[in-house]
């Protein structure tokens, strides 16, 4: 048996995710650490973003059927045709996209899949891809598996805006891909078109291809608007639109996703998703077929979570931290700063982990969303994140028990 591990991309994976610790040891993800101390102490996970309610009956009907069906074996590569023709009307009949069923949609295994397959086609060593920063973690470890270098454009640290000077000066010849996500995880920013003119400016000039991750379309609250990048002049023929049923539909664990864009594009993320999954979630896929023509399920959700986005902002000022109110997500980034020296904790990652015991709740620091010791990361050291995907019983029992931070 060898003694070390063989050399390879994990290794990548692991440094950029900040897994890699200075002794060359892997620790566990900051979600892993979190859930597992929630589950320790009896904590309220709020920290791992997952509904604790199952989605619409109807569609969860409807995957029965196709099992009763006999839809179990492999279905096509790159997805049934009524999920195909679903996702491209539904495009169609919102955003006003002209997409082709046949040729410019891909199905994946969850939006996960989408954006790594999309980065390993379309990046590799020499390459750069841009981010914004914060950024999910998967997208950070996609880049690494590519072997392009990773360029993190920082959000305002204030209100979490666009700084597009930034983003012009982080191109050059060697960008190949810009990586949007909005509405954003983790701050809840929702990028508004002028925002987006300005990126797609830059990608134009750039002849850069972006692609955009917007597994939260449907969930957007107050006045704040999602606007799909690909409908801007210029962009539909360079990007690549990733999104998801398992956050519009509660139905995370099913793991349908897809991806659009134009033919060459979604040819080459198919080349690479054949040797990844090859395919998967056969009953599913006709199931989120009707469910993506019923424009009132994620509606009521958005509903729901304003209501619950609100609960949990009030809990969290009246506990002592400063909020910046999402326009979209699942969750609400929570500034610990005026509590640190009270409680006796250095930042927001030592503060998540005294939580629990303080205050039976959980989150998740959002310096685990940046680079270890990136500008950004020590911008947003006292900053939380926190999910209102649950129960508003679970809500209020969640806000009841941060109100002991102020005794």
């Amino acid at each position: 048996m060898p003694t070390s591990p063989p050399p390879g991309r994990w290794n990548d994976v692991a440094r950029a995710t900040g897994l890699l610790g200075a002794d060359g040891a892997v620790a566990q993800t900051i979600f892993a650490e979190m859930t597992a101390l929630a589950a320790r102490t009896g904590a309220i996970n709020l920290g791992q973003g997952f509904p604790d309610v199952d989605g619409p009956a109807f569609i969860r009907d409807a995957a029965k059927d196709a099992i009763d069906a006999g839809r179990n074996q492999y279905p096509p590569g790159d997805g049934v045709p009524e999920l195909r023709r679903a996702i491209a009307d539904h495009q169609r009949r919102r955003y006003g996209l002209d997409v082709d069923p046949d040729g410019e949609v891909l199905v994946t295994t969850g939006a996960t899949e989408a954006l790594a397959a999309s980065i390993l086609a379309l990046a590799g060593p020499g390459d750069e891809v841009i981010t914004l920063e914060p950024y999910y973690d998967s997208h950070a470890a996609s880049i690494a598996l590519a072997g392009a270098t990773h360029v993190p454009v920082p959000l305002t640290a204030e209100g979490f805006r666009l700084d597009a000077a930034a983003l012009r000066a982080a191109v050059t010849p060697r960008t190949r891909l810009i990586v949007l996500n909005t509405p954003h995880n983790p701050t809840g920013t929702v990028l508004t078109r002028a925002e987006l003119e300005q990126v797609a400016a830059v990608a134009r000039e750039a002849d850069v291809v972006v692609l955009t991750d917007e597994v939260y379309e449907h969930l957007t609250f107050d006045d704040a608007v999602h606007v799909p990048i690909a409908t801007l002049p210029g962009m539909a023929e360079r990007t690549l639109t990733v999104s998801s049923s398992g956050k519009t539909f509660s139905l995370t664990g099913w793991k349908v996703g897809w991806a659009h864009g134009p033919a060459e594009l979604v040819t080459a993320v198919r080349t690479v998703k054949q040797f990844l999954t090859y395919t998967s979630g056969a009953p599913f896929q006709p199931a989120i077929a009707k469910a993506l023509a019923d424009d009132d399920a994620p509606r009521a959700l958005a509903t729901s979570l304003a209501s619950r986005r609100d609960l949990l902002c009030e809990g969290l000022t009246a506990a002592g931290f400063d909020v910046v109110v999402p326009q979209g997500t699942y969750f609400v980034v929570a500034d610990g700063a005026h509590l640190l020296e009270r409680l006796g904790v250095a930042n927001g990652h030592g503060l998540c982990r005294r939580l629990p015991e303080l205050a039976g709740v959980v989150g998740v620091p959002v310096s685990a969303f940046c680079r270890a010791g990136s500008t950004t990361a020590e911008a947003l050291a006292s900053r939380v994140r926190f999910t209102f995907v649950k129960r508003e019983d679970v809500l209020r029992d969640a806000v009841d028990r941060l109100h002991r931070l102020t005794r």
